[in-house]
């Protein structure tokens, strides 16, 4: 029979085809010129309308066997095609488990941060709260507030940065105190324990103990008889905690002007445990912040009654802490962001 014959020359030429399709691309375009509506099958089939009753059944199951064969050669195949390209495609991206590692660049805290944080958990702990403010300030809170009008001479101790005349860049985190001290007021508290840490800023030359741009963290506790032995056992607690439990501090009489008495602190030189050398200047002591009672003008103006109230303040330099505790002798180096120097510090966090 012609048809059968015909039938059994496409099933050779397509079980050819198939077998020796390199990829799945050209593999779909034979699956749609055999199994398609336009293939030469569809053609053999429109001969069967010319066939006796007797032999359509034969000649259409014939088809059918063949589509299905044809399905399962071209469905392996593009199973047969894809394993080979995975094979291939990973011998080309295979890696070499022996080569050295990738050690990614981790960067680690500044050392400044290092130091505001000990610090604000050293203070935390001891039930304070941290306060932060603009840095772009007004000369109410970064002066006025602080008992400092802008006639006294002690604005002449403090070359600033100004905006215009009401606003400038702050020159110390008293502002943030004197802000604090406003809400408190405000809010009916009478007692306040809290750090302010941040940036400031003093028109300075720089060299290498000085910069225009440093970090104070400065503290404010305000309640009913708030002594001057309470400051210098927090002092001294601080002390201790941040450069070891054999330092010491005191006090020497000095003059802020938001406070009174006023004193500066200083703590045992850690180079020569008191004894003195090059670095304490022989005097086995070593300066590193400035602290006081709060004067009752600056009480007066928040609104308290300093006859009711008391309070202590004291103020430290955090890159002259870092420059104690870790050696460094030029504060340049804070702010030069060579990764020479900043990596030294990741062992500390």
């Amino acid at each position: 029979m012609k048809t059968m014959e015909n039938l059994s020359t496409i099933r050779k030429e397509a079980v050819e085809k198939i077998k020796a399709c390199k990829d799945n691309g050209a593999l779909n375009q034979l699956r749609i010129l055999y199994l398609g509506k336009k293939g030469p099958i569809q053609e053999v089939m429109k001969t069967m309308k010319d066939l006796s009753k007797e032999e359509r059944p034969a000649f259409g199951a014939k088809i059918n066997e063949i589509k299905q064969e044809l399905s399962a050669l071209i469905e392996d195949r593009r199973t047969l095609l894809a394993e080979k390209e995975m094979a291939e495609q990973m011998e080309q991206e295979k890696l070499d488990i022996t080569l050295s590692g990738f050690v990614p660049n981790v960067g680690n805290l500044h050392p400044l941060t290092i130091v505001q944080q000990e610090l604000e958990d050293l203070f935390v702990g001891l039930g304070y709260s941290v306060a932060e403010g603009p840095e772009v300030e007004c000369d109410l809170y970064n002066f006025e507030r602080a008992n400092i009008p802008k006639d006294h001479p002690a604005r002449d101790m403090q070359d600033t940065f100004f905006i215009n005349v009401e606003e400038l860049l702050r020159t110390h985190t008293t502002a943030v105190q004197m802000r604090q001290l406003e809400k408190y007021h405000e809010e009916g508290k009478e007692l306040i324990k809290v750090i302010c840490p941040g940036k400031v800023y003093r028109r300075d030359d720089d060299d290498a103990t000085h910069s225009h741009q440093f970090m104070q963290c400065e503290g404010l506790v305000i309640g009913k008889d708030i002594q001057l032995s309470d400051l210098k056992g927090t002092l001294d607690f601080m002390a201790k905690k941040m450069f070891g439990e054999s330092r010491v501090i005191r006090f020497r009489p000095s003059y802020f002007q938001f406070t009174e008495p006023s004193v500066e602190v200083d703590v045992s030189c850690h180079i020569c445990g008191g004894k003195g050398c090059s670095v304490c200047k022989g005097t086995g002591w070593i300066e590193i912040l400035g602290a006081g009672m709060v004067h009752p003008n600056v009480l007066e103006m928040a609104g308290y009654d300093p006859n009711v109230v008391s309070g202590f303040a004291f103020g430290v330099g955090i890159e002259r802490v870092a420059m104690l505790k870790y050696g460094i002798d030029d504060i340049r180096n804070f702010y030069t962001n060579d990764l020479r120097f900043l990596k030294m510090f990741n062992r500390f966090e």
